[in-house]
């Protein structure tokens, strides 16, 4: 598999436009931060808490598969630090660190803030049409406005995390978006003719790799 390649470029445009939603920010209770490989996150949570959009932020997240060697400890600690040292003051910012994915990053911040009311969520571009979709699901009762680091696909590798992989990330979230709602994962979302080709272009082109296995050895035979 190759992203130097234009039809798989093209492709990945494509879902990289239909999970990078954006919704209109408002002032809320608390912004929370996702916790990932990419701490741009905290970056934007930084600098939104800076804007004054909420006087707290959370950080949420455990130690995933792309993280166990990158941090010396938790998501959420990790993306703490960063964030204090981007100026939001350590008083201001509340941890959670149980959360091993977008289910439970939301279940648990609601129980810890179960009052809220108006929250903020702050992800990577490329997993905010999952994360609108698991909020409808999980916790459907209050306002969420979701946002990200704002840039372009082209930016979005970090170290340790090639082109190629976020190329696949968005493979097997868009497999997600399709097959979580029968689960009672996440609401329904459109999927229209295009995003349906784009992913199959990239699943012929072996970006496969964030699929669940037993996906993959059905698309391998």
């Amino acid at each position: 598999m190759s992203s130097g390649d234009a039809l798989v470029m093209e492709s990945a445009q494509v879902l990289w436009d239909y999970h990078n939603t954006e919704t209109t920010l408002e002032n809320a209770d608390i912004i929370v931060g996702l916790g990932s490989y990419d701490l741009r996150v905290a970056d934007r949570c930084a600098e939104l808490h800076a804007a004054g959009l909420a006087p707290l932020v959370m950080f949420t997240g455990a130690s995933g598969n792309w993280t166990r060697n990158r941090f010396a400890g938790s998501e959420a600690r990790a993306f703490a630090e960063r964030a204090i040292a981007k100026g939001v003051p350590p008083e201001m910012i509340r941890l959670e660190e149980k959360a091993t994915n977008i289910g439970e990053n939301i279940a648990l911040v609601r129980a810890e803030l179960p009052d809220a009311q108006r929250v903020v969520w702050v992800t990577k571009p490329q997993t905010r049409r999952r994360l609108t979709a698991t909020l409808q699901m999980t916790w459907p009762g209050i306002k969420s406005m979701i946002t990200a680091p704002q840039h372009a696909l082209a930016a979005q590798p970090v170290e340790d995390h090639s082109l190629d992989a976020v190329i696949a990330e968005m493979v097997g979230d868009t497999w997600r978006v399709a097959a979580y709602p029968g689960k009672g994962f996440q609401s329904l979302q459109p999927m229209g003719s295009d995003i349906e080709e784009a992913f199959d272009a990239l699943v012929a082109n072996g970006f496969t790799g964030h699929l669940p296995a037993t996906v993959r050895s059905l698309l391998d035979r």
